[in-house]
């Protein structure tokens, strides 16, 4: 019989991988706490309509990359591509934005129909990051200036750059979306198939495309900064003098617009060229009109997602991940049934009386065999528990990372203060 295999771009993170995805995690949890931001939680499966009203019907993902499917009762629904439009969705049914400032952060996966690559998969994770009520560059600034600290005890901010635009108000991308066109159309016959297909349903997305040929035929086109209004132009300023006062490098980036058809104002990302094509790590920006676009009242809101897959990668590539954790501190052998026993109790106790790992033998086994299973435990110390140790109430204990430490046998209810002194006083 064939073996079942994982679905296609649809990975499993293995234990040897965990250890780095878990150190990522717990310093975002960390580093979010200390600015006040709060962990939100909601379902993977949504209406499909949520999508295609936030993200836009004309967009990649909802043309081709979206999962949608219909349940038994004839509803359209959708694996989750993005989490900013669910937040939104379960900020406003439960009563969180009216009248009301929020910080708030999420993570688990996400998932689109595209081609899979090195750091681009069809269930990729996230760490998303949201603020509703706030309308002034100081909160834009913020999340920039969080991400960097981030970047930086992570040790990778050296390797990534900030990029910067501000795609104004809906009335300034209008007006220069009809210069755009009126200046592509002349070399409609030139353009990628992409980009002709985007011409005449989503033009700014053309500012986007990697094709070479493209890009050439972009550099003379018209620059949406020439057609922000004044009020777009004093927001970004006043970003960019945050920035700049928190020390926070960036390159301002024109063509810059992001994917999606629900950001206005301020636009990021954080690109690196030490992952090849997938390059953006980090992206978000300003989108006023979500909440109102999705039945809720006018709320400024603005945030980002970074991509778990591609830090991991990053943080590889560059060799600050951190080294995979020893599985225990102390390790259990037992020879016999009344050892296995007198083992099991005594490892309970050594976990509510010491902050160490313990890890116990099961499965039986020679002592031999028991001893390399806790030479690769990584274990500082084995205790081993065996008839003449059980006869006389003691138990030896064996240093497996110091040489020096000669084998001591002692009595089993100082076990816990011999450890706490010699091997785990820190």
């Amino acid at each position: 019989m064939a073996r079942i295999q994982s679905i296609r771009g649809m990975n499993d993170i293995l234990p040897d991988e965990t250890p780095r995805w878990q150190y990522l995690e717990e310093k975002v949890r960390v580093l979010l706490a200390r600015y006040g931001y709060r962990e939100i939680r909601f379902p993977i499966v949504e209406q499909t309509e949520l999508f295609k009203r936030s993200i836009g019907e004309v967009t990649d993902i909802v043309e081709k990359e979206m999962y949608t499917f219909e349940d038994r009762n004839g509803d359209s629904l959708a694996l989750r591509p993005e989490g900013t439009a669910c937040c939104v969705r379960a900020c406003e049914q439960n009563g969180l934005l009216h009248n009301q400032q929020q910080r708030l952060w999420y993570q688990g996966p996400m998932f689109r129909h595209e081609r899979p690559q090195k750091g681009r998969q069809r269930q990729f994770h996230q760490i998303g990051v949201e603020t509703f009520g706030m309308n002034g560059p100081d909160i834009d600034a913020e999340l920039i200036i969080m991400t960097a600290r981030l970047w930086r005890e992570l040790g990778i901010l050296d390797s990534l750059t900030l990029e910067l635009n501000s795609i104004g108000t809906s009335e300034s991308r209008q007006a220069y979306r009809q210069a755009l066109l009126g200046y592509l159309s002349q070399f409609e016959s030139q353009l990628d198939e992409d980009s002709r297909r985007r011409l005449g349903s989503n033009p700014l997305r053309i500012l986007d495309s990697k094709v070479p040929e493209t890009q050439a035929l972009l550099k003379d086109a018209p620059v949406l900064s020439d057609y922000l209004d004044e009020t777009s132009k004093q927001h970004f300023d006043g970003l960019c003098a945050r920035l700049e006062a928190a020390g926070v490098s960036y390159r301002l980036n024109t063509k810059l617009v992001r994917g999606l058809d629900y950001y206005g104002l301020t636009v990021f990302e954080w690109t690196t060229d030490a992952l090849g094509a997938q390059g953006t790590v980090c992206a978000g920006g300003r989108y006023d009109g979500l909440v109102e676009q999705l039945g809720g009242k006018p709320t400024p809101a603005v945030g980002f997602a970074m991509g778990v897959e591609r830090l991991c990668l990053l943080m590889e590539a560059l060799s600050v991940a951190p080294e995979t954790p020893a599985l225990a501190d102390v390790y259990m052998v037992a020879i016999g049934d009344a050892a296995e026993l007198a083992a099991l109790t005594l490892a309970e106790k050594l976990r509510d009386q010491l902050s160490v790992n313990v890890l116990l033998n099961c499965g039986g086994g020679s002592f031999k065999s028991q001893f390399k299973k806790a030479d690769k435990s990584g274990a500082a110390v084995a205790l081993v528990l065996a008839e003449d140790e059980l006869a006389s109430g003691k138990v030896a204990v064996k240093a497996l990372r110091d040489a020096d430490k000669a084998q001591q046998t002692i009595m089993l209810d100082e076990v816990a203060d011999m450890l706490r002194q010699q091997y785990f006083s820190n």
